[in-house]
């Protein structure tokens, strides 16, 4: 059971673990050759971050539509980053601090990621965090990665949170997209990216350490005795009754002359008038 007023979702890289985005780069470049692509240019690879292998295939690198064909090409490149990442993994300092505080106070987390389940699973158990997250989304599960929201949508879901009780942790720009378009907040951690690139975010940190319960209950919005005092409700006398009207009725008579001819375009024969009766109602 949850704390019930927050659901916390994390990204695997560059969150949780130290990121390495030289490898990734380095995996496509080895696929456009094995394939006889043409080398993505740098801006490219900045596009891919964080996106599925399919979807970047299909929508950004545009070297294959054909689902068997995409699938075969995404199977390799994740074997080739697998080989240059050699398996292994290291825990981003603050990180594992920071889920424990999570876990002391019952707030249920998720992880998302784009990578295989299997592969996932495997690190998970291999920095220790085994039982931390009460939901896992892998690349299986879901059909676009960022800057789609759908990664954290299903994640929220899973969790049986509504999207806008759900906190992401995230380090890039991407993220941030994807979490306000799924209509939740949004942690930044300036891991890859300086702290004033990722301005669009609700919070900045470098490390997840420096945030506290109160950071994210502030971030939430969210009143709950569980954190701290919560200010009494002031209670409403009650309004005495008044026998007096609360209403002021006022009649006035005035004549309109020629107005209405003029507005109308109608020609003037002479005087028009109309009786008008004004209530102006008291609080």
């Amino acid at each position: 059971m949850g704390c019930g007023w927050l659901g916390a979702i994390f990204e695997w890289e560059g969150v949780i673990i130290e990121d390495n985005p030289d490898l990734e780069r380095q995996a496509w470049l080895a696929l456009s050759r094995e394939e006889g692509k043409p080398t993505p240019p740098a801006f490219i690879m900045r596009r891919v971050e964080g996106m599925k292998n399919e979807q970047a295939i299909s929508e950004v690198l545009c070297w294959s539509r054909d689902p068997a064909e995409m699938k075969r090409m995404a199977t390799r490149k994740e074997e080739i980053y697998q080989s240059l990442q050699g398996g292994i993994y290291s825990l981003r300092t603050g990180s594992k601090e920071f889920v424990n505080i999570l876990m002391h106070y019952k707030i249920p987390m998720a992880l998302v990621s784009t990578r295989p389940r299997k592969t996932l699973e495997s690190a998970i158990g291999t920095v220790g965090i085994e039982g931390y997250f009460t939901a896992i989304v892998a690349a299986e599960d879901v059909h676009r990665g960022r800057p789609d929201p759908e990664m954290f949508i299903y994640a929220a879901q899973l969790l049986n949170f509504i999207p806008q009780r759900c906190i992401v942790f995230g380090n890039s720009n991407q993220t941030v997209e994807a979490a306000h378009d799924a209509f939740m907040k949004c942690v930044a951690i300036a891991s890859k990216h300086p702290v004033y690139e990722l301005g669009a975010a609700d919070l900045v940190v470098r490390k997840l350490d420096e945030l506290s319960i109160v950071d994210l209950k502030n971030l939430a919005d969210i009143e709950s005795p569980e954190f701290g005092p919560v200010e009494p409700e002031m209670e409403m006398e009650p309004e005495e009754e008044d026998n007096r009207s609360n209403s002021v009725g006022v009649d006035d008579s005035f004549w309109v002359d020629d107005w209405i001819p003029v507005l109308s375009g109608i020609p003037r024969f002479g005087t028009v008038g109309c009786f008008v009766t004004i209530r102006v109602l008291g609080q």
